[in-house]
């Protein structure tokens, strides 16, 4: 994983909000949450929170008097989290997955929607995640599968592929989908410490959007996709990302889009 990866930042949290979280997030999300409060965790620490979906869907499916602290790694994402608010009551916190400010066994659940893909060491995250876990807590989280088994994601990568064909653009492949192998998913969870064989589904939903203009500018604009086109072709990221609403508009046709989304559910247990 490259560094700039990370880089949620400037305009990127609110264009992310608006065109990435109701296309591909929310529908996971709400799956996540409904796993999560079956459980019935008293203490919930969501790793990776972003702008707030998973967050916003806890607020609403957990009892009101229990504990739900949601943190993030970007200052900015955390912003517009809190800005766009919760139905109850929450703790905000800058943390880092490597090194959670958190003492040990401080929670029953730790949650992270499509974040664990940004870990650059998932073994020494997974080892710091169990440190914060009860005693029979869980760690609950999704990660997107494979590229090819995300049409639109695949498209944008295609399209880009042809737009720069000596380097490129890789952002949506090597991370957001870099993490989906599930055998390597269990090596990493054994190696910190999640000795008992997790649960893990393979998910399949749909994404929908208004037209096609909106996902293309969710990718370009709204993810650290953004930086790469932009250090390639400094000054033509609004001709990049018509580029791209074409070659979505091509695939799944000039209205509304309705996509296919895959994405694998893990449930471990401390």
């Amino acid at each position: 994983m490259q560094l700039h990866d990370q880089g949620f930042t400037g305009s990127i949290p609110q264009l992310y909000e608006r065109h990435m979280v109701p296309l591909i997030f929310e529908p996971y999300a709400g799956d996540l949450a409904a796993r999560i409060a079956a459980l019935a965790p008293r203490r919930v620490l969501e790793i990776a929170a972003g702008t707030g979906v998973l967050t916003r869907q806890l607020s609403a499916s957990l009892p009101t008097d229990s504990l739900l602290v949601a943190s993030d790694l970007n200052p900015a994402m955390l912003d517009t989290a809190q800005a766009l608010g919760t139905s109850r009551p929450v703790q905000w916190r800058q943390a880092d997955a490597m090194a959670l400010p958190f003492p040990d066994a401080a929670f029953d659940l730790v949650a992270c929607q499509f974040g664990v893909m940004f870990f650059p060491d998932k073994a020494a995250a997974f080892a710091e995640i169990r440190r914060v876990l009860a005693p029979g807590g869980h760690l609950a989280f999704n990660v997107w599968d494979h590229i090819d088994s995300n049409e639109l994601a695949a498209t944008v990568t295609d399209t880009l592929a042809q737009a720069f064909p000596a380097d490129p653009p890789r952002f949506l492949a090597r991370t957001p989908h870099g993490y989906h192998d599930t055998h390597q998913i269990c090596a990493d969870l054994a190696a910190g410490g999640f000795v008992r064989e997790p649960d893990l589904i393979t998910l399949t939903l749909r994404g929908r959007a208004e037209s096609p203009a909106s996902p293309a500018l969710g990718y370009c604009h709204g993810t650290p996709l953004r930086n790469e086109i932009e250090a390639r072709a400094p000054g033509r990221l609004p001709e990049v990302t018509v580029q791209v609403a074409n070659a979505i508009a091509a695939r799944f046709g000039a209205g509304a889009i309705d996509t296919g989304l895959q994405a694998h559910v893990v449930l471990a247990g401390r």
